[in-house]
């Protein structure tokens, strides 16, 4: 009998060994892009909170140049949507002059007020701290303690008023960064240390630093430095000369 040979036969597809190594490969280039991709993300979160910061700084200026005075803080421990005393979210108070009000002029950003966004690109609110003097009532100024001449009759603060905070680069030991701001904004970063939620609540104080920015103390002192590991708040402000400036430009001053 004459015998054939079996043809060869040629394998087709992957071996388990040659899958292994594949998802190896891919599991070890993946995990490569993770932390780029994080990043990427954390730095469209900070710019695009830094641009909510400027449209509020810009909505501080615009305010001021309506109403003669900058607004008072929002209630930071109300809910979105909700009430309290009467007053919705996202409203400034009608009063924050004066020894009983004075609180008043610390909470979150009046989104509403100021038709801004409500929250940074973390999910949390604005901390927000005015300068009483500069949101007084036109009638009855205080001026920050000096004597304006003439006594403005646009405005409740004058080219000689100067503002209450004052910004360091650490909250011991620093050094100054900025003194007398009329209102400062806090975005309280990525880990949200102190910041206010949507909900009203308070997440838990970070480092000495960030805590700085979160104590309300009767200190008014703040601070704003380079991210590290423990400190991630980003800090804006409006100077003096700033504010008298466009005052001055709109007439509203002296």
């Amino acid at each position: 009998m004459k015998k054939h040979a079996c043809p060869e036969q040629t394998q087709y597809g992957f071996t388990l060994v040659e899958m292994a190594m594949v998802l190896l490969i891919i599991t070890v280039l993946l995990a490569g892009l993770v932390p780029t991709i994080s990043s990427q993300m954390d730095q469209q979160r900070t710019n695009e909170t830094r641009k909510k910061m400027d449209e509020i700084r810009e909505a501080l200026l615009g305010f001021a140049l309506r109403n003669g005075r900058l607004p008072c803080a929002a209630r930071a421990a109300t809910p979105s949507g909700e009430s309290y005393s009467g007053l919705y979210a996202g409203n400034e108070y009608p009063d924050c002059n004066g020894s009983t009000q004075a609180d008043k002029a610390y909470g979150v950003v009046p989104w509403i007020t100021l038709g801004t966004s409500e929250t940074d690109g973390w999910g949390n609110r604005f901390t927000y701290r005015v300068s009483s003097d500069f949101a007084d009532a036109i009638a009855g100024a205080t001026y920050g303690g000096c004597t304006p001449s003439p006594v403005p009759t646009q405005a409740t603060f004058g080219l000689c008023s100067t503002g209450t905070p004052d910004i360091y680069s650490a909250a011991s030991g620093g050094t100054t960064v900025a003194n007398d701001v009329p209102v400062l904004i806090i975005s309280h970063g990525k880990n949200g240390a102190g910041a206010y939620t949507r909900q009203g609540t308070q997440r838990p104080a970070g480092s000495a630093d960030e805590q700085e920015n979160t104590d309300h103390s009767s200190d008014w002192n703040y601070v704003s430095r380079l991210p590290t590991s423990d400190f991630d708040d980003l800090v804006e402000w409006v100077t003096t000369n700033t504010l008298a400036n466009r005052m001055v430009a709109a007439g509203k001053l002296p």
